[in-house]
């Protein structure tokens, strides 16, 4: 079998392209075909959080009987807690050239990071499932028609078409998106904050509803770090002389103005219109300003549902292709990545079919199991990347079974579980409450229990790590033109030869 060390070599050797339907997936990106600039990742994450799902988070809070200011006070916390260890990852993207889980190897495992990608995968489909929900009833609403499977299907198709067209077209589309979004939602938020009374008691500075607080900072707080597991994905193509402060920054901001703006507009209109589903709510806000502006509204708002879906069907499909190539020999090929897009999909569409349920109480839920299950994580990789291994890796082991990484990476996955068991006696959810939890009154501080469980843990058992050793095989694949490390930071661009 050819070395893939050698595979990647020759990739340096591509012609760029930004047209047409993309050839990576799982590769490294070489410097030939790296272009663009990190400003576009505002638009890209702003439009990827403005949306009807991101408002329908914002509703969970009130909906457990929170009143606004408490609310806005948990969604403003939780979003910047998760938006912090998102950016911090989006920054290793234009470093590293990689798709975040082929990173996460050095940690994980050639084989270990399997179980994280599925992991990751679980929680995408079930975000396109809440998507696709809330895109039927968009559609249903505005047509008059309920053909429910049919909306469904018409959706799903549209963003899995973008997805197989790939990352370039992504990034295109989510731009043009945000001069429609501001231009729609943007004056109706001004318009309903400043025309719709609110309710008596919505701004009271009284006692907090802490059940509820908690429970509305976990699931922004878990809808902002969401992200973090492919947050990469989306800007590995850009040039690694960008900033990694640049690339931090602009990723932050999209996602705090995108998921604040939209959380908050959530929260206003479930303290209007008390037990309104999501569309409900929205429609009757507008409607409020002038009849017929709520299915104006509804229709403006179904692209950014379309792409959002696209979003994480394209970044699933890459942790796809990651868990069968840690176990079977995989050439990353256009057709596998778009075969991948298919089944990943296909696989929303099917749950949003098989759908039950109340979809405020079930997204919730689904957001506080999704943050305990990435904290460890993100905890893990950002502390090698940013504390062990400092930006410093040799990329063309990450592509061989049994490398210097190792197939099963005991110190993150001891890490991770770590992490995890430390954070179940912490833990509050609507099936189980931890003792730890339950005597300090439903307070849930799981979350930052978990990460330093882990990173503690991680930066314990990586004192055992020859170092050394790793940088001495980056230094040899440099020496035979391949790829290999990069410097965090660096400005020099030391990869490839």
């Amino acid at each position: 079998m050819d070395d893939p060390r050698l595979e990647i070599a020759d990739t340096t050797k591509a012609v760029p392209t930004t047209r047409g339907i993309e050839v990576k997936s799982i590769d490294w990106v070489p410097l030939t075909e790296r272009s663009g600039k990190p400003g576009s990742l505002f638009s890209l994450w702003f439009m990827s959080n403005a949306n009807l799902t991101t408002l329908a988070t914002g509703m969970v809070g009130v909906a457990l009987g929170a009143n606004l200011l408490t609310a806005l006070a948990a969604i403003v916390l939780g979003v910047a807690v998760g938006t912090v260890f998102t950016a911090f990852h989006s920054a290793q993207g234009p470093q590293l050239g990689l798709p975040q889980m082929i990173q996460s190897r050095a940690q994980f495992g050639y084989r270990g990071v399997a179980l994280i990608c599925l992991v990751v995968i679980a929680s995408i489909v079930g975000f396109n499932i809440f998507n696709l929900l809330l895109a039927g009833d968009v559609l249903a609403q505005t047509t008059g028609t309920d053909l429910g499977a049919l909306w469904f299907v018409l959706i799903a198709v549209l963003a899995i078409t973008l997805a197989i067209i790939g990352y370039h077209w992504i990034h295109r589309v989510q731009k043009w998106l945000t001069w429609l979004f501001l231009a729609t939602f943007g004056v109706f938020t001004v318009i309903a904050v400043v025309a719709i009374p609110l309710p008596t008691g919505a701004l009271a500075g009284g006692g907090v509803a802490w059940p509820a607080f908690l429970v509305q900072f976990a699931a922004a707080a878990a809808y902002a770090l969401g992200w973090a597991p492919y947050v990469s994905d989306y800007s590995r193509y850009l040039p690694p002389q960008t900033s990694p402060r640049r690339a931090l920054v602009f990723t932050a901001s999209g996602v705090v103005v995108g998921a604040g703006w939209l959380m908050a507009l959530g929260a206003f209109v479930a303290s209007l219109f008390a037990g309104a589903d999501p569309v409900g709510a929205i429609t009757a806000a507008a409607d409020a300003i002038a009849p017929g502006l709520g299915a104006v509204l509804l229709w403006s708002s179904l692209p950014a549902l379309v792409t959002v879906i696209t979003i994480n069907v394209y970044a699933a499909s890459i942790e796809l292709i990651t868990v069968v190539s840690s176990f079977v020999t995989v050439r990353p090929t256009r057709a596998v990545r778009v075969a991948a897009c298919i089944v990943i999909g296909s696989a929303g569409l099917l749950g949003a079919l098989l759908a039950t349920g109340e979809f405020l109480d079930s997204f919730g839920s689904f957001l506080v199991v999704l943050l305990y299950v990435l904290v460890p994580w993100t905890s893990v990789n950002l502390v090698d990347y940013y504390a062990v291994r400092r930006g410093h890796y040799a990329i063309g082991e990450m592509f061989v079974p049994g490398g210097i990484y190792g197939n099963w990476g005991w110190r993150g996955l001891i890490s991770y579980a770590i992490g995890i068991v430390a954070m179940i006696p912490f833990v509050v959810t609507t099936w189980y409450v931890g003792p730890v939890a339950h005597a300090m009154g439903d307070i849930d501080i799981a979350l930052f229990v978990g990460l330093v469980a882990s990173a503690v843990a991680y930066l314990l058992l990586a004192r055992g790590l020859d170092l050394r050793a790793e940088r001495a095989v980056a230094a040899e694949q440099a020496g035979a033109g391949g790829v290999h490390s990069v410097a965090f930071g660096s400005r020099d661009a030391r990869i490839g030869g």
